[in-house]
């Protein structure tokens, strides 16, 4: 399974740059995007950036192939940019290093189901909700493409967890009586009508009891729902799900410089990209 000495290693590659991987900062993202593709290039069957222009200055996805993709494929992502002056080292480090252990567990043990692997830019703002995001630039070229997608894992911070009293928000205060108030858990974050495959990875995940986890289903107006790449999977109706610690509900280094390696929970984290490999493999 998971090996936390790599993830460590990984996490170090990643958020100890000179300077921080926000779009401000070109060459260190392009040095954070080159250390992903040759991860990536280990493990996938084929390798490539997916560039693309923002206001003249050209930046990359990271995209890896596991398998047959002219068959329905599933979506594995991650973004890569932090906001601002920070390591980021859960948001949103700590998602990359899951996409990358999981295709290397995945290539020892391949699914049934090809895998597109994408590491986006640009989901943090200036850029969030708009259409330089580098997950609605993957998800348009799906759908121009008339690609099958069977659905797509949105994987963002999933690395710190508190086990103390009240150290977990919700966006509407009673969810606590349903979710406790504990941040010990993973959530798999969906809206209503979300499809099969969202629904499918929701229940596979909490069978596998390595680490607990909770569904979350709302309408895509409850704050948080919608706050990371899965979104623009949804705005091309592809079933879409976002596996996450919960952000800024628990982890209050969200966007800040304390947002930093020492302060995540590497067995747990461990945990959760465990789950993730066999939710796909038994998908």
């Amino acid at each position: 399974m998971s090996d936390i000495q790599r993830i460590e290693q990984d996490l170090i590659a990643i958020t100890k740059t000179d300077l921080p991987r926000n779009y401000e900062n070109l060459a260190t993202l392009n040095q954070v995007a080159a250390y992903i593709y040759e991860e990536l290039g280990k493990v996938c069957d084929t390798v490539f950036y997916q560039k693309y222009d923002v206001n003249g200055t050209t930046y990359k996805n990271v995209v890896g192939y596991l398998g047959d993709v002219t068959k329905e494929r599933i979506v594995v992502g991650a973004h890569y940019d932090v906001c601002g002056d920070q390591e980021g080292a859960d948001d949103n480090a700590s998602a990359v290093v899951g996409m990358l252990e999981t295709a290397r567990l995945l290539a020892k043990d391949r699914p049934n189901d090809p895998i597109e692997f994408v590491a986006y830019c640009l989901e943090e703002p200036p850029f969030f909700r708009t259409e330089y995001m580098g997950s609605y630039v993957h998800a348009k070229s799906l759908f121009d493409n008339q690609v099958k997608v069977k659905g797509m894992i949105c994987l963002e911070m999933i690395g710190y967890f508190d086990e103390r009293e009240n150290t977990q928000d919700y966006p509407v205060g009673f969810l606590s009586w349903f979710y406790g108030n504990k941040g010990d858990f993973i959530a798999v974050v969906q809206k209503y009508g979300n499809g099969r495959f969202a629904n499918r990875v929701s229940k596979l995940m909490k069978k596998q009891k390595l680490i607990k986890t909770k569904s979350i289903k709302g309408p895509t107006w409850l704050q948080g729902l919608d706050f990371s790449d899965h979104q623009n999977y949804w705005k091309f109706d592809y079933s879409a799900v976002m596996i996450t610690d919960t952000a800024f509900y628990r982890n209050k280094n969200y966007h800040q410089k304390t947002d930093t390696m020492e302060t995540l929970d590497l067995p747990k984290m461990a945990k959760v990209i465990d789950q993730v490999f066999l939710t796909i493999k038994n998908i």
